[in-house]
């Protein structure tokens, strides 16, 4: 049976993004939506299934390079997981209006997210800097969209 409060345990050891060089996996499958296979959470990516927490040992695993770029980003907002998460909502609020021309456009047309999915699979990218979501965001929600859609 899943535990909701699991999700919880990673507030207990988060750290500024500056000081990790990793971050460690866990389990916990209530947290993920349909179709999405990893979050992460104050420095702890959480995974569905125990295959995919193993997975993240792989140095060349896509989904573990995406979920790095998400920390750099942390990084480079003002080394913070709350204004990183403050900034993701915000920018996923402003897209909530381009849901009605593309399924989860909210998500998907977000500046950290489309900066993660862009160079997810260049392993070496997770270990610079993370700053190209913010030509993203200096772009207007159906600007993104028309980007997205080329």
């Amino acid at each position: 049976m899943r535990n909701p409060f699991a999700i919880l345990k990673p507030l207990l050891h988060v750290r500024r993004p500056s000081r990790m060089a990793d971050m460690p996996a866990m389990t916990d499958g209530f947290w993920l939506r349909k179709g999405y296979d990893a979050l992460t959470f104050f420095g702890t990516i959480v995974t569905a299934t125990k295959e995919a927490a193993q997975e993240m040992g792989r140095k060349e695993n896509e989904l573990k390079t995406h979920e790095m770029i998400h920390l750099r980003q942390a990084q480079s907002t003002h080394d913070s997981w709350l204004c990183f998460y403050a900034l993701y909502i915000w920018y996923y609020l402003r897209a909530l209006p381009q849901n009605r021309h593309m399924r989860n456009a909210a998500y998907r047309l977000n500046p950290f997210e489309m900066e993660a999915y862009e160079n997810m699979y260049d392993p070496d990218y997770a270990n610079h800097e993370a700053n190209g979501w913010r030509r993203y965001a200096r772009m207007k929600p159906s600007e993104r969209l028309r980007l997205f859609r080329k």
